[in-house]
């Protein structure tokens, strides 16, 4: 990529409009210090002691942190969040960030609010030490009135809209913010995200859902289409056999491999992930790659300069060590070795 074509493609980001829907959590960091041991009086067992607090808004907010970083001007967040304090906490993460709106963000009394907590050793001059992380799920379905009213609020948050994200990060179906009866024949919602750009991206599996553009790994694309899909040539068949099934292009994540991306009646293309320097941590490098898939594509990038910047954007991610990380633009330069003040 030209370093005028880099920034023929970023310099739209202010003007797009785009819809991150689906499952937000809260990451919420214990920063330890293990120079402050104690022992508990009552129990007897080690005490951690917490010296910091981090709270940032997760999953489909990982998203979100990733568009704000490379300067997108409108961002309309559709979600849930309880009516806690973790809800409280996800909200005033979410609503400090510029350009981010909130108005279609359900609040409901029904639902606890998603939460991965992570206590982290922090050992001087070394990378942080994650110890068994705690979540707060909802194990029950969600209620059909909350989950029209996310409906509807995604239909409405779709309209003059540049693409949007849908991402299903639960672990059971329809006990988060995404509910099968969108996906019916006669859904307004499936019509509203099948006339658009959207993209998908689910925990579960995408079988079943609407016909838009599906982000996934390699494991999933096998599940899903039943081919093979070990080899990189494997995992291109799969894919254009998967585009052509749904009429749309598909995305393929190979971790170190890099992504494979397919449309009907087109080449597959491949484009490797860069080179790793050091310790890696490569929580959030996902959703860095969704959020700067649909930004490039949306400001017109060509579907191969959409996966070289997806890629320099998973690079700089995973350098970054004990936090779900988010790439600017500047980062994106450096990554395909353009000077990011030219």
């Amino acid at each position: 990529m030209t370093p005028s074509r880099f920034r023929e493609i970023t310099s739209r980001y202010p003007s797009l409009r785009l819809v991150v829907a689906g499952d937000f959590c809260l990451d919420r960091y214990f920063e330890i210090d293990p120079a402050r041991p104690e022992t508990s009086i009552e129990t007897g067992r080690p005490v951690h002691n917490v010296t910091r607090v981090r709270c940032q808004a997760g999953a489909a907010g990982t998203i979100t942190n990733n568009l704000v970083a490379l300067g997108v001007g409108e961002i309309r967040c559709v979600g849930v969040a309880g009516d806690d304090g973790e809800g409280w906490e996800l909200r005033r993460a979410l609503g400090k960030l510029p350009g981010v709106r909130l108005e279609q963000f359900l609040t409901a009394g029904s639902r606890q609010t998603f939460t991965y907590s992570k206590p982290l050793v922090m050992h001087p001059g070394q990378p942080p030490e994650e110890l068994n992380r705690l979540d707060q799920k909802n194990w029950t379905v969600t209620p059909a009135d909350l989950a029209a009213r996310v409906g509807q609020a995604v239909v409405e948050s779709l309209v003059g809209a540049d693409a949007a994200m849908l991402l299903e990060q639960v672990d059971l179906p329809d006990t988060g913010a995404i509910s099968r009866t969108w996906f019916a024949a006669n859904s307004p919602v499936r019509a509203a995200l099948e006339a658009q750009r959207v993209f998908a991206d689910s925990r579960i599996g995408l079988r079943g859902w609407p016909a838009v553009m599906f982000k996934m790994n390699a494991a999933e694309l096998g599940h899903l289409t039943g081919a093979p899909a070990g080899s990189i040539p494997e995992v291109q068949a799969a894919a254009a056999q998967l585009a052509a099934t749904n009429g749309r292009r598909v995305f393929i994540t190979l971790a170190e491999r890099g992504i494979v991306s397919a449309a009907p009646g087109e080449t597959p293309i491949h484009v490797p992930a860069l080179p790793v320097r050091g310790p890696i941590d490569v929580v959030g490098a996902g959703d860095a790659v969704t959020a700067n898939l649909m930004s490039a594509l949306a400001a017109g990038a060509t579907p191969t300069e959409a996966l070289q910047l997806a890629m320099s954007a998973a690079h700089t991610v995973v350098h970054q060590l004990g936090t779900t990380g988010a790439a600017t633009i500047a980062d994106l330069a450096r990554g395909l070795g353009l000077d990011p003040a030219a």
